[in-house]
């Protein structure tokens, strides 16, 4: 008899779990009666179904009884009347106290007092920027200036203290630049920029006019750039005047009386995001110490492409933008890195801990290209101006020679 016939031969039964397993034995019809001749065995295997555990089934319907009537005690005795005497009896019954009012529109959105850049139906709320149709052009970008971003690179090596964010664009190529000028950084008195567009667009659409006044008060009045701060109380300004040294001074007193006018730092934020930018927003009045305003490089560069498309500004507005930013008074930045017979259009900003210059730069040779160089370096560290003079200087010599 083979081995593994023998293993079952001797086992008669066997249990596994809760299953039995017996064997049966079917003998065939011999048709050979009378003969020596055997066959072999054939084994079926039975399984028998478990029979359930009565008390353990008992004992946890009793254990799931008390868990349920606990819940429903908890529920009926607990929360409900406490519900009832906070929300629900309030909806049908007198207040006690009338005088206090529940401010729904803040339970449901607590932060919108402080964290907002829109401004609609006197309601104030938080949105981004505008992609599907924005009112600013993007730039057209075609192959990188690979020579001008490895020699910022190498001239950045040169200062290890300072961080720089530039973005070149050529008029004439669409070929560009790019140094972490997508990077979000203190915008310091660069956000000027904005602050002019989004001025000059309530202009245009007769909100306000270049020959309203404004009086200056000890509200408006702000330490830092320009000396409209020291001027006497109550003196009275145009929006032309009070936009020229804003651009040309650096006036922060200005630019304060200025986003006053047209409805403060929410229709500034406001515009910025109709225009389509992501990264650029204004957080505080001037001046912003602590470098809270924020922009990059490329915004900058999107901002200063658009003076002149014509349909975001008129060429009235835009002519005047011009004046005033070819009038900046502080010429140490980008313009001192430039070559005889060239000029900007510019604006400027410096807080301690970041340095910067935006501008368009015109050639002798007809070039004409957008630069943006922003520094963060030490407090008040003079590097940073060597650095964006060496930097506008590099470029200068590599887009016109």
């Amino acid at each position: 008899m083979p081995e593994l016939a023998k293993k079952y031969e001797s086992r008669e039964r066997y249990y596994y779990g809760d299953i039995q397993t017996t064997r049966t034995v079917v003998r065939p019809l011999n048709p050979y009666k009378g003969t020596q001749q055997t066959y072999p065995q054939r084994y079926t295997t039975v399984r028998r179904k478990p029979q359930p555990n009565n008390k353990k089934i008992n004992r946890y319907n009793y254990i799931h009884k008390i868990i349920s009537l606990s819940f429903a005690a908890v529920l009926v005795f607990g929360i409900l009347p406490h519900a009832y005497g906070k929300i629900t009896k309030q909806l049908f019954t007198k207040s006690a106290h009338p005088e206090i009012k529940a401010d729904y529109k803040q339970l449901v959105k607590p932060t919108s007092n402080y964290l907002y850049n829109h401004l609609f139906m006197n309601e104030l709320s938080l949105r981004g920027a505008e992609t599907k149709k924005p009112l600013m052009l993007p730039l057209e970008t075609n192959a990188h200036l690979v020579g001008i971003e490895q020699g910022i690179k190498n001239l950045a090596a040169q200062y290890p203290m300072i961080k720089p964010s530039v973005f070149v664009w050529d008029y004439n190529t669409g070929h560009f630049a790019d140094v972490n000028a997508s990077e979000p950084y203190s915008a310091a008195s660069i956000i000027k920029i904005p602050v002019l567009l989004q001025l000059f667009r309530s202009i245009e659409m007769n909100q306000i006019s270049l020959y309203d006044e404004m009086t200056l008060t000890n509200y408006y009045r702000a330490e830092g750039s320009g000396n409209l701060q020291f001027k006497a109380e109550n003196s009275k300004y145009t929006i032309d005047q009070l936009a020229r040294i804003m651009i040309t001074d650096s006036d922060n007193s200005a630019t304060n009386m200025l986003m006053s006018k047209i409805g403060s730092m929410t229709d500034v934020n406001s515009g910025i995001r109709d225009w389509g930018l992501k990264h650029t927003r204004v957080q505080t009045w001037l001046p912003d110490m602590q470098g809270t305003n924020y922009t990059t490089a490329r915004d900058l560069a999107v901002m200063l492409y658009n003076i002149e498309n014509p349909k975001f500004l008129s060429m009235s507005s835009r002519e005047k933008i011009f004046d005033y930013m070819g009038h900046v008074k502080n010429n140490r930045l980008i313009a001192a890195g430039l070559g005889p017979g060239a000029s900007i259009l510019h604006k400027t900003g410096d807080i301690g801990k970041m340095l910067g210059d935006a501008g368009i730069v015109f050639a002798p040779n007809g070039k004409k290209y957008i630069v943006v160089i922003l520094a963060n370096r030490p407090y008040n560290s003079p590097a940073g101006k060597d650095f964006i003079v060496k930097a506008s200087e590099l470029i200068y010599k590599y887009m016109v020679y």
